[in-house]
């Protein structure tokens, strides 16, 4: 087992790439804190990794809150000691629209959710993390980082692009207690994330473009899988990335290339 004894906190547990992430983390032995705002939606995973042996408990935050994050934090800290891995998965895509009418609540909301909760789950982790080392993973996009094409998805984007200056920053700066941080930028993946988009009057501005055979090269246009992208997690979790630090990594099946 990869991660045997290891005590990983995964946010946005509940579904899509954190809930695969959470399942096979803890098929490769780790000790698995579920984060989400809602624990109804995080008992089928944290009951699954349990009927199979492993261990797993259900935490309730909002990532975007300080004072709900400590919490969390120390509720994991209390119940094994210690804290390896975080993978800084959750978000939203939020609001996408024209400039003109992103109100800047919804700019706010979406920046505070994907940026600033990336940066409570890190810092409130950190401590624990430098005690005996470990690994970061921060879930980006290929939206902001390789792909700008998706017009409207500016606040959304945004965030993405900032949070891989943030993985880089906090890679040398935790370097030397052997904390590595690294970032993923997936592609089109098969999770509940577009349910919660908001989409307005985008046809206007958007540029017109057509893919008549699929817009990812790879699979002819087919999505990648959450379990896809939790095996890259797993690796970079892992001792096999034990030199990897400060690297973004895109796992699109190609999409970027062909949209940027």
């Amino acid at each position: 087992m990869q991660l045997q004894d290891k005590v990983a906190l995964v946010t946005g547990a509940g579904s899509g790439i954190g809930e695969a992430t959470a399942r096979l983390f803890a098929k490769e032995g780790a000790k698995v804190a579920a984060l989400g705002r809602d624990e109804d939606e995080l008992k089928p995973v944290v009951s699954e990794i349990q009927q199979a042996q492993g261990e797993a408990i259900p935490v309730t935050a909002d990532i975007s809150q300080p004072d709900q994050m400590q919490k969390a934090i120390q509720q994991i800290v209390d119940k094994w000691g210690r804290i390896d891995i975080v993978f800084a998965n959750a978000g939203i895509n939020g609001v996408w629209a024209p400039l003109e009418e992103l109100e800047p609540e919804e700019w706010d909301k979406t920046l505070g959710i994907n940026l600033k909760g990336t940066f409570l789950t890190v810092k409130y982790a950190v401590p624990y993390l430098k005690k005996q080392g470990g690994s970061v993973i921060v879930t980006s996009s290929v939206n902001g980082t390789r792909m700008f094409s998706n017009t409207g998805a500016t606040a959304y984007a945004c965030s993405k692009a900032a949070q891989v200056a943030f993985t880089k920053m906090t890679a040398l700066e935790l370097a030397k207690h052997r904390v590595r941080v690294n970032v993923i930028c997936p592609g089109a993946i098969e999770t509940e994330i577009n349910q919660s988009t908001e989409r307005r009057d985008l046809e206007e501005i958007k540029e017109p473009v057509e893919y008549p055979e699929g817009e990812i090269p790879l699979t002819d246009g087919q999505s990648g899988s959450s379990e896809q992208v939790a095996q890259l997690v797993l690796f970079l979790a892992s001792d096999a990335a034990s030199h990897i630090t400060g690297s973004e990594m895109w796992i699109d099946g190609g999409q970027s290339l062909l949209q940027g």
